[in-house]
């Protein structure tokens, strides 16, 4: 899995093209603010122990989360840090699965669209730990 975390003062979509035909139709434009985006990259590999690589996404989110003081954590599909691609079945049960747990530990949780190309609005400050990399 690769994992570009950033936290934002203003995060917001709006759909514009579906690109998988598997899943739902959906019209949706949404701002969220102060909140950590997960730009998240699901790779063959972590089909392997879904369990385990839902375990990592969270934790990771929930660090980066924390570090920037925000308790809101959004899920972004983002199938461009690899050259490896998982099934979209298997990346939108991991994505299902973390929302989940996360809401579960008390953070607001938001999917952007999945199957969908998005415009995207990201207001980001410039500190370090606003924008984070992790690979694993």
């Amino acid at each position: 899995m690769k994992l570009l975390m950033i936290y934002s003062n203003s995060f917001s979509y709006k759909t514009t093209t579906k690109t998988l035909e598997n899943f739902p139709d959906i019209n949706e434009e949404k701002e969220i603010k102060d909140s950590l985006a997960g730009f998240i990259h699901v790779e063959e590999k972590d089909e392997e122990n879904k369990a385990k690589t839902v375990t990592k996404l969270i934790k990771n989110l929930k660090w980066a989360a924390n570090k920037n003081g925000t308790k809101k954590i959004i899920l972004h599909s983002f199938a461009h840090l690899s050259e490896s691609k998982a099934a979209p079945e298997t990346t939108k049960e991991i994505f299902d699965n973390a929302e989940e747990r996360l809401l579960n530990s008390g953070f607001e949780v938001w999917q952007t669209p999945f199957g969908y190309f998005l415009d995207l609005k990201v207001d980001a400050p410039g500190y370090s730990q606003a924008r984070i990399f992790k690979s694993f």
